[in-house]
């Protein structure tokens, strides 16, 4: 397989700025995503032991819980130390690119791709990589796949009180209007989705009942400011279960998917 065609700045976020294998813990928001995560999948993932190829799967914190649920995990990642380090989940793992898998014709029952679409700039990339995802699983397949939201930097930054700063009003602005974060400050390059744009990208790959969930929710932005500001952990709080409470709530409601900082898009390859 040809080696992953990765742009450098986000090879170095993720070897050399952040360890992404402390995320989804270590903080209360990076909780809720993945307690909201795991059951959105598991309100749609066939029973084990399916196989499960987990696409720019990082470092394996969805793979670990997978693997103890019984499924059959393929781990594929860009980044060697995330590869390293998903090893240890009890997946299989391999460097490689979602655009490119090395995966066999409808080999999976569940493809995830809950990184890559918004690491990848370009539509035709994004499209690339969902062509991948569809060849790869088997008719009735399921594919979840994550984008974050055009909004969620919005609502972080005035969280953190950062928007009233003429530079920071201008870093959002930019991603508000554009979709797209440069990778010059802070985060790495990103593309921002709306929530009928992923649907519809996961649409017009042929995926069928192509629908998008929020993940974290209209209150998560809360409890990444309350840690902030106080230094304290919220994970085991009031304002936690409030805020997943919430994030359950505003599922029925379309227009409250803008609120969330993730989106999960579920569609299946037809039968």
């Amino acid at each position: 397989m040809t080696s992953p065609q990765v742009a450098p700045e986000i090879v170095r976020f993720y070897s050399e700025t952040i360890d992404e294998a402390d995320r989804l813990t270590a903080t209360a928001d990076g909780l809720l995503e993945m307690v909201r995560t795991q059951e959105l999948l598991r309100r749609f993932l066939p029973a084990p032991p399916a196989r499960v190829l987990d696409v720019g799967g990082g470092p394996g914190a969805h793979a670990r819980w997978l693997v103890q649920d019984g499924y059959t995990v393929h781990l594929v990642d860009p980044i060697p130390r995330h590869v390293e380090q998903a090893e240890r989940t009890g997946a299989t793992t391999e460097l490689g690119d979602a655009r490119q898998l090395s995966a066999e014709d409808a080999s999976h029952d569940i493809v995830l791709m809950l990184g890559p679409l918004y690491h990848l700039i370009e539509r035709a990339d994004r499209d690339q990589a969902l062509a991948e995802a569809y060849r790869a699983l088997k008719p009735g397949g399921l594919l979840a796949a994550a984008g974050i939201n055009r909004y969620a930097s919005l609502f972080e930054h005035t969280a953190f009180a950062h928007l009233h700063k003429a530079s920071m009003r201008q870093s959002i602005g930019d991603i508000l209007a554009k979709q797209i974060h440069d990778g010059k400050k802070a985060f790495t390059a990103a593309y921002f989705h709306r929530g009928e744009e992923l649907r519809d990208e996961i649409a017009a790959a042929g995926f069928a009942d192509a629908q998008v969930f929020g993940v974290e929710g209209p209150a998560w932005s809360m409890l990444a400011a309350a840690e902030r500001n106080t230094g304290e952990s919220f994970r085991d709080t009031d304002l936690f279960e409030s805020a997943l409470t919430a994030a359950r709530m505003a599922e029925p409601y379309p227009e409250l998917l803008a609120a969330s900082s993730h989106l999960l898009a579920i569609g299946r390859r037809p039968a």
